[in-house]
């Protein structure tokens, strides 16, 4: 009795296993959808347009992307969370609803820590510091030095409040001891819409948003919020270089999909998501825009995303910033 009970046991568990290998195998016969918890047009819905293409050339099947906005990237996100971790649903996300609608919000569908299998950041890109190109203020030091004179005067746009553009100004006032007045847009294309035409007199916004506007000489750059020099614009200083080391800030775009992936279709997706963020072509067009491609591993991700969500929540609870 108790061989044939082992026996039945060991079939069980043999049944299971090759199912397993079967299912993973069969991965995928049908459309991937990528989530982007945005409107078209914007970075992270770049992003995820460019990549679809090159990862259906490793899986072999269409993938699509659909844009489903709302309450800060939280509902698309939410939306993916409650998908089947079946590999047919994954996400394409900025930071904001992983590191920091989470502090902003008094609840988001989901657990940004827990209910994810994080397969890579994608792209990164510094926030930059510009004026217009006819401001008086040349350099950094004639920028804080005017906000130290006018405190509390010299307005500062953003994306939005929360976004990270709007919290690389909190560092930036918190860092050199000056305040002013923060306009929060409904997106960064107003914001620097206004900046170009002197109607702000600074903003920050990630390099690749505004360096076509910086090499058309319509807005000056005055210090980058990066932990080096960008190659599109090496003549502009860090914030460290310039004895402000704690201005970094960067904003970035990952991949995601619903927790509990079978390890070889998680293998398969991050596969072709690398395979996409290298094609030498697609590179060429991130880099070129100011883009750093990063494609660094699930691992990495993870631990990426305890590091930034424990920075922003730090900064939004110090500085008392709401989504409002």
């Amino acid at each position: 009795m108790k061989f044939s009970k082992l026996l039945n046991a060991i079939f069980g568990l043999l049944i299971c296993l090759i199912s397993s290998v079967i299912w993973a195998q069969a991965y995928p016969n049908k459309v991937i959808t990528i989530v982007v918890p945005f409107p078209p047009g914007g970075s992270t819905d770049g992003m995820a347009r460019a990549i679809a293409p090159k990862m259906q050339e490793v899986l072999g099947q269409n993938v699509i992307v659909d844009n489903k906005p709302g309450a800060t990237g939280t509902v698309g996100a939410g939306f993916v969370k409650r998908a089947p971790a079946d590999g047919y649903t994954l996400l394409v996300t900025s930071l904001g609803p992983l590191v920091i609608a989470p502090h902003l919000l008094p609840s988001v569908p989901y657990n940004a820590a827990t209910d994810f299998d994080y397969l890579t950041v994608g792209l990164q890109s510094p926030n930059v510091l510009v004026v217009p190109a006819n401001s008086p203020y040349k350099t950094l030091a004639d920028l804080i030095a005017a906000e130290k004179a006018n405190p509390g005067k010299l307005s500062f746009g953003s994306s939005g409040s929360g976004s990270s553009d709007h919290l690389a100004t909190e560092i930036f006032w918190q860092q050199t001891g000056t305040t002013g007045i923060h306009v929060p847009y409904k997106g960064g294309g107003p914001a620097i819409t206004d900046a170009v035409g002197g109607q702000l007199d600074a903003l920050f916004a990630n390099v690749n948003s505004v360096i076509q506007f910086i090499n058309a000489g319509k807005l000056r750059p005055l210090a980058l919020a990066a932990n080096k020099r960008s190659p599109v614009l090496p003549n502009v200083p860090t914030f460290s270089e310039l004895g402000y080391k704690e201005v970094v800030a960067y904003g970035w775009q990952a991949v995601l999909a619903p927790k509990g992936l079978q390890p070889d279709v998680k293998a398969k997706i991050y596969k072709s998501v690398i395979f996409a963020l290298n094609d030498p072509q697609t590179k060429k067009s991130f880099i070129d825009i100011g883009y750093e491609v990063v494609a660094n591993t699930p691992e990495q991700f993870a631990q990426y995303q305890a590091q930034e969500n424990a920075k922003w929540k730090k900064l939004i609870e110090s500085r008392n910033i709401t989504a409002n």
